[in-house]
């Protein structure tokens, strides 16, 4: 049996041959060690097995070998096409005082006299209190005051007519209702039931295997004994469709196969994978989309919460302006939240400015008390020239 098999945990090219035992006559079936498993994709895989002269299996996938074996290897097969020289002897028996346990309890020890194994593993918290505003009267569920008798039941049919319960109402404000009782914890005093500590075995002697004899089955092979191939036969078992297969090839040289993979099968895989390859770029692209969609949904309602009232305006540019070109998303989210960090750390760090204190000029007092008009204007145009700001220069 050669070929892909795919079922639940199952994932594996078999590899199985049935071989006589020339002392027997009987023949056995022989499993491939550790083969290859079947490609995870949709795509259409040509699958080879080359059985060479030196005892050597090759298997191939798509022309690319994925397991060399030898049918003479007991590492390669199982089990394997050579039996084994010796087997255990099936007329052996186990005495009866052979000891297989490597601990026993020790005959010595002695149950400690406060250890008590009839202490429960939880006890009453005695130190617990009812809570107040527990309603010890009321019960967890009630009528459902609402619910009225259907008009089409009837009493000797369908027996007497109960309403639904429904949650009490006064326990979902109180903190519990019904007759309250103690919660339990976990016993100090508990121990469990007592058992005597293991020690060494004095006795043992390790476990029993029965004793080797030849194998009347033994025999050496320097080429395996194939029966030849006399007829095909395919078997599936599935639960899914879309399975196809031809293209069954049994020749004497392994070129002819490499030469057919190439003529028939390579040309079919070309075109599929670019098929799928398509297929799997639209699909991204669809998946991208609704993604983007709903990333500039989340950006609109970010956009109209108060606290960016300040920069909607800019806010709104930026998500027109990456909707129209879907590779800037991720831009735009960066731009966003630069935005609504630097609002934040403005909050947090900017503070308010310290009022400035200008300082009144001294006037020199007149007559009438007050400054010459000369003087106030001198005094008026050094506080503006004081409170402007220093313009940068700007070198060209």
């Amino acid at each position: 049996m050669f070929g892909p098999d795919k079922c639940g945990a199952t994932n594996k090219v078999h590899f199985i041959l049935k071989h006589k035992n020339p002392k027997s006559g009987e023949y056995i079936e022989h499993h491939l060690k550790y083969p290859p498993s079947v490609p995870s994709d949709k795509l259409t895989h040509v699958y080879t097995a080359i059985l060479k002269p030196d005892n050597e299996v090759s298997i191939l996938i798509d022309g690319d070998e994925k397991k060399k074996a030898s049918f003479l290897s007991a590492e390669d097969f199982e089990p394997p096409l050579i039996p084994s020289k010796t087997i255990p002897d099936p007329d052996d028996k186990k005495p009866e005082d052979w000891d297989e346990r490597a601990k026993i309890p020790d005959p010595d020890a002695v149950k400690p006299e406060n250890w008590d194994e009839d202490a429960p593993m939880e006890i009453e918290d005695e130190e617990a209190v009812k809570p107040e505003g527990w309603l010890d009267d009321e019960p967890d569920e009630i009528d459902d005051p609402e619910a009225t008798k259907p008009e089409d039941w009837d009493d000797e049919e369908d027996g007497e007519w109960e309403a639904p319960k429904i949650e009490n109402p006064k326990c979902e404000i109180a903190p519990g209702c019904g007759e309250w009782k103690r919660p339990m914890k976990r016993n100090p005093a508990y121990k469990g039931k007592w058992s005597p500590p293991l020690i060494d075995n004095p006795s043992y002697r390790g476990i029993w295997k029965p004793q080797e004899i030849p194998n009347p089955s033994y025999f050496e092979l320097e080429k395996p004994d194939f029966d030849p191939i006399a007829a095909i036969g395919i078997e599936i078992w599935t639960m899914q469709d879309g399975i196809l297969f031809d293209n069954i090839l049994i020749a004497k040289n392994d070129k002819v196969a490499e030469s057919y993979r190439e003529t028939t099968w390579k040309p079919k895989f070309e075109v599929e994978k670019e098929k799928q390859k398509a297929e799997d770029e639209a699909a991204d692209s669809a998946r991208l989309a609704g993604f983007q969609r709903k990333v500039f949904d989340v950006l609109y309602k970010v956009a109209d919460t108060p606290f960016l009232s300040k920069y909607k305006h800019q806010i709104l540019d930026l998500i027109e302006h990456a909707e129209t070109q879907p590779n800037l998303t991720i831009g735009v989210l960066v731009s966003i939240v630069v935005i609504i960090l630097t609002i934040f750390f403005k909050l947090i760090f900017g503070g308010k400015k310290q009022p400035r204190v200008e300082k009144k000029p001294e006037v020199a007092e007149t007559s009438n008390g007050e400054g010459s008009s000369g003087e106030k204007a001198e005094e008026a145009e050094k506080e503006e020239a004081a409170a402007a700001p220093r313009r940068r220069r700007r070198d060209n």
